[in-house]
């Protein structure tokens, strides 16, 4: 188990006025069977912003912001103390509870029907929507009666090595045909990609947002505020459930992976979005500092 204290801060800066802000953020990390939040803090500037929070469809915390007075800057800073605990070892490829075919967990599934939000992660959504080249890209790893999870092994591999990450590749609005095409993107292109793989086969799928801890170079101190959000991806095995992979970083998330939203993709789970009065120009700036307050001997890969 690791304990660790995260900092998340949002800031906008505004060339003219702001009258009037409504903000929705997906901030507070959850609490699942491999995290625990022992606490969360919200802070905002202007301090005058009044929130209110909810649980959306998918079960993740929901902040919703209103900034009456007028500014221009606005700044949002979260603080929360989370446990983490890595993923079962059945959950591991090659192990006899990975045993079911992707192609029976297809066929399981669609008498599930009743399950509307697991259903939910086996369609289209707005930013993944099922290409030809999605089910090309699947289909030379998901052979016929193949364990569901080593496919998903090498899927997760694949995307790794046959994918550039390049920051300046992509945006939020960039398809996935264009991703699949040029080969170049980031960690929440991965994520998408898998998802419109495995859904392209009628397997349920979905986006998780969240954290992962980074390690300084050997010999160099650690940055604050130097972390970023990370996203990867799940896949959902009948007789087990939800199994988390990280196709940026080739591996199955540990203890350093915090999760903080899932969804059907990003447009689900974005961290803060909103609309304003007035404002004109922004710029934005967020900084996220993940810092383990009690580490045991490293053991992820």
């Amino acid at each position: 188990m690791t304990l660790y204290r995260l900092t998340h801060r949002t800031t906008y800066e505004y060339e003219s006025s702001v009258l009037h802000g409504q903000h929705r953020g997906r901030l507070r990390p959850r609490d699942t069977d491999r995290q625990t939040v022992s606490s969360f803090e919200i802070e905002f500037d202007p301090a005058s912003a009044q929130a209110c929070h909810e649980l959306d469809y998918f079960g993740n915390h929901v902040i919703s912001i209103d900034v009456l007075d007028r500014h221009e800057r606005f700044e949002v800073t979260t603080r929360s103390t989370v446990e983490t605990r890595g993923q079962s070892q059945l959950t591991l490829p090659g192990l006899p509870a990975s045993s079911a075919t992707w192609d029976a967990c297809a066929g399981e599934l669609d008498t599930r029907l009743g399950d509307h939000v697991l259903q939910d992660y086996r369609y289209d959504s707005p930013l993944v929507r099922v290409h030809p080249a999605l089910r090309e890209f699947a289909a030379g790893t998901f052979t016929p009666s193949r364990p569901l999870l080593d496919a998903v092994a090498e899927l997760n591999q694949r995307i790794h090595d046959e994918f550039a990450y390049d920051s300046s590749a992509t945006d939020v609005s960039t398809p996935l045909a264009t991703v699949m095409r040029d080969r170049r993107g980031v960690c929440q292109d991965f994520a998408h990609i898998a998802v419109g793989c495995l859904r392209s086969l009628g397997l349920a799928a979905r986006y998780v947002s969240g954290y992962l801890e980074t390690k300084p170079p050997p010999g160099r101190s650690r940055l604050v505020g130097a972390d970023a959000s990370h996203a990867w991806a799940s896949v959902y095995l009948p007789s087990h459930g939800w199994v988390d992979f990280d196709p940026t970083n080739a591996l199955f998330p540990g203890e350093r992976h915090i999760t903080v939203a899932w969804g059907r993709d990003f447009s689900d789970v974005s961290p803060l979005k909103g609309v304003i009065l007035g404002g004109g120009a922004h710029r934005v700036q967020v900084g996220v500092d993940v810092e383990p307050l009690d580490h045991p001997p490293d053991s992820s890969p």
